[in-house]
C-alpha cells in the first residue's frame, strides 16, 4: 500500500465515534466519481433544488435590424428626395448642424449610427406617410400641423426625438388603419 496515500477520517456523530475509519485514496476518488455520475443521470425533475422553478420565458424573437456596415450620404439623399423637407429641418431632426451636413454631402461621407438609426426611422416614418397621404406636400403640411394625439401634442418639432417619431409613425398608423383618437 505504498503506491497510494491513506486517509484518516474520526467519525465523531456515528455508531463508530470510538474508532478511526481508514481510507484509501483511490476508494475516495471512485466514490466521488459515482456520486457525480448518478448525479448527470438523474432527470432534473428530481433534483430537489430545480422541482420549484418554472421552465424559462419563451420571448419572441427580436425585429431584426439591418446591419448597416456604410451609409452614405447618397442613401440619405435619395431618401429626403422623396419629402419636401428643407435641409436645416433635416440637420434639427438629426441632430447636426447645417454645416456638418453640408460636409456629409460635399464629400459623399458616411453617417455614424446614431444618425443612420434615425435616418431610418425618419424614412419608415415617411413611406407610411406616402400610403396615408396623396402626395408629399400634403404629408409635409400634416407633419407642419398641432395634433394632440393621447396627450401629446405632435409637430415637425416631435420629429427631433425617437419618441416623436414613434409616435407619429403610429398615428400615420392609425390614420391607414381608418382609427382616429
Amino acid at each position: 500500500m505504498a503506491d497510494f496515500q491513506r486517509f484518516y477520517i474520526r467519525a465523531r456523530n456515528s455508531a463508530r465515534a470510538r474508532g478511526t475509519i481508514v481510507f484509501a485514496h483511490s476508494d475516495i476518488c471512485r466514490t466521488l466519481w459515482r456520486h457525480l455520475t448518478a448525479m448527470k443521470k438523474r432527470p432534473s425533475s428530481a433534483n430537489p433544488r430545480a422541482a420549484g422553478r418554472k421552465p424559462a420565458a419563451s420571448y419572441r424573437p427580436v425585429k431584426a435590424l439591418p446591419a448597416v456596415l456604410d451609409f452614405p450620404y447618397s442613401e440619405f439623399g435619395r431618401i429626403a428626395e422623396l419629402v419636401p423637407f428643407s435641409q436645416r429641418e433635416w440637420a434639427s431632426i438629426l441632430h447636426l448642424s447645417e454645416k456638418t451636413l453640408q460636409r456629409y454631402a460635399k464629400g459623399d461621407k458616411s453617417f455614424e449610427g446614431i444618425y443612420v438609426d434615425r435616418i431610418l426611422q425618419m424614412e419608415d416614418l415617411i413611406r407610411m406617410g406616402l400610403e396615408a397621404f396623396t402626395s408629399a406636400a400634403e404629408l409635409y403640411q400634416w407633419l407642419k400641423k398641432d395634433k394632440p394625439v393621447l396627450g401629446n401634442l405632435l409637430n415637425f418639432e416631435s420629429l427631433r426625438s425617437t419618441q416623436g417619431i414613434q409616435l407619429t409613425t403610429d398615428e400615420i398608423g392609425r390614420i391607414l388603419h381608418g382609427v382616429y383618437i
